[in-house]
């Protein structure tokens, strides 16, 4: 492998691994706090795409602030859906927290899914990019709407990163994560802790949902293959950590784009390429089960 080919494939990955770590930083960010899975995570970012899109085509916006608008809407609807599906697992209103929690985040999945599907049709949909064109780095000619929109992924999780170390909010947040009596005890309110970490975990799936539109299209099954690898990522960064859920993203961007050039085939090295992450998966939870930043959890 020349030079040249070398910094092709490690900016492709670090272009894939800027879209996966802003939707498993959403998935991380809901594990952490309120200690369930969201199977309907994948579906999340697929009405961002959509939200994106009806912001741009529709309503006439410039691209980044459709951006804007998907991760505000689905803010709403995620915090919706905390108060009206997830808040009943925190107040001892169901039996089995744990299995209502799967069960509702996954009827929830199925529903968006077909919904989507009755209201766009499953045709393909394709808003305006942040920057169409191409862009020069020394030798190497990037595709202008990739390279945006990683851009503007790594700002909206430089913004979560920040908010979350610096303002009250980021702090109630973390405090809910790490011990939710605890932080009960000193006065935090959970509920709204919980609320928000769940609506800011949809703002972040939407938002890449968004940002990939331009790039792949819009369509309603956008959410599976996208979901599957951010359950790998968070688990491989160690459920719940939002530094594991960035470092689990960048290695499987990177494994995924340097796989490839390791069967000759180009048709046969793509279509293996979903493999390769869950060989490092393996690999990884063989040696470290609780995940590269996982916390081992002593039970009496």
């Amino acid at each position: 492998m020349t030079f040249m080919e070398f910094g092709e494939q490690a900016l492709n990955g670090l272009i894939v691994s800027s879209f996966y770590a802003l939707t498993a930083l959403g998935l991380a960010l809901i594990f952490g706090v309120l200690r369930i899975v969201n199977f309907a995570h994948g579906e999340l970012y697929m009405l961002g795409g959509y939200a994106g899109y009806l912001a741009v085509s529709v309503l006439g916006l410039p691209p980044f602030m459709g951006v804007l608008v998907a991760a505000a809407a689905l803010m709403l609807f995620g915090a919706f859906i905390e108060r009206a599906l997830i808040k009943p697992v925190h107040e001892g209103k169901v039996d089995r927290p744990d299995e209502y929690a799967i069960m509702i985040t996954f009827a929830l999945s199925v529903l968006l899914i077909n919904l989507a599907n009755s209201l766009f049709g499953p045709w393909p949909q394709r808003p305006a990019p942040i920057y169409s064109g191409r862009v020069t780095i020394g030798e190497l000619v990037v595709s202008g709407d990739r390279l945006a929109a990683a851009a503007a992924a790594i700002l909206l999780m430089v913004g979560l990163l920040l908010v979350l170390r610096y303002t009250w909010m980021g702090r109630a947040v973390r405090a809910v994560s790490q011990d939710r009596s605890a932080a009960e005890t000193f006065g935090i309110d959970v509920n709204k802790a919980s609320m928000l970490a769940f609506g800011a975990g949809a703002a972040l799936a939407g938002a890449a949902g968004a940002l990939i539109g331009p790039v792949f299209n819009v369509t309603p099954a956008m959410g599976v293959i996208p979901s599957i690898k951010v359950y790998v990522i968070v688990v491989l960064g160690g459920l719940g950590s939002v530094p594991g859920a960035i470092i689990g993203a960048l290695v499987l961007g990177q494994v995924e784009s340097f796989a490839t050039v390791l069967i000759p085939d180009t048709s046969r090295a793509l279509a293996y390429k979903d493999a390769y992450g869950l060989i490092v998966l393996v690999g990884v939870l063989l040696l470290r089960p609780q995940g590269l930043f996982g916390r081992v959890e002593r039970r009496a």
